[in-house]
């Protein structure tokens, strides 16, 4: 029971740890990551603001991805859960990809120039804003993080016999039931008609009374 609550835990801080990544990658997206400044010599010189969303246009998207990743961790368990996990460590190397770029790119200038619509010939200068980008990067840790907790979650759920038996035929609860509940060996002993409450549950679900016992043999005594 122990391990089950240390695994629900686990997908609960891998939750908020989503929601931290999908609020860090919008402010990222409206944060400045390039600044971009152009003279044509007819009028005063130009400075245009790239926004992360005009230099990435993927931080949204991950952003949404983020937070339905987040939801949907209360609705899956077992091999969709390792998948979910899987997904995220992906998103995760995505978003990191796009933040350490602005430090890696040589030259951020042409880049920008041709997102800002800005002809080369009147290109006189750019800058690089890192707020934006090391917030990404800070997301994309976080994703990661909550994918490793994803992936162990799913490994300690698996392994909880009560977890397993919810999602199997109501013969094979029965049979689990049997084999885990000491209780459960003690109905088939003579003399021990006494029913623990899994197995009331369990004649209940498969349509039997749980107080209908065997009748003894009329000629037992005789």
């Amino acid at each position: 029971m122990v391990d089950v609550r240390r695994g629900r835990l686990a997908i609960g801080i891998a939750q908020l740890l989503l929601v931290v990544a999908a609020v860090g990658l919008y402010a990222a997206s409206r944060l400045p990551w390039v600044v971009i400044r152009s003279f044509d010599g007819l009028g005063p010189p130009k400075e245009i603001v790239l926004a992360g969303s005009s230099w990435s246009t993927a931080l949204l998207p991950l952003a949404l991805l983020d937070l339905a990743m987040a939801v949907a961790a209360l609705a899956v368990r077992g091999w969709p859960l390792r998948a979910l996990a899987g997904l995220l460590a992906l998103a995760s190397l995505a978003v990191a990809y796009l933040g350490i770029s602005l430090w890696a790119l040589p030259d951020v200038a042409l880049r920008g120039a041709d997102l800002a619509h800005i002809s080369l010939l009147t290109l006189v200068g750019s800058e690089r804003r890192y707020w934006g980008a090391a917030i990404a990067v800070l997301a994309a840790v976080c994703t990661l993080i909550a994918a490793v907790l994803l992936l162990r979650s799913a490994s300690i759920l698996a392994s909880d016999p009560a977890g397993r038996a919810k999602y199997v035929a109501p013969a094979t609860r029965r049979s689990i039931a049997r084999r885990e509940d000491p209780a459960g060996a003690m109905l088939e002993e003579p003399g021990k008609p006494e029913m623990s409450e899994r197995m009331i549950w369990d004649a209940l679900d498969g349509g039997r009374d749980p107080t209908d016992t065997p009748r003894e043999s009329d000629t037992e005594g005789r």
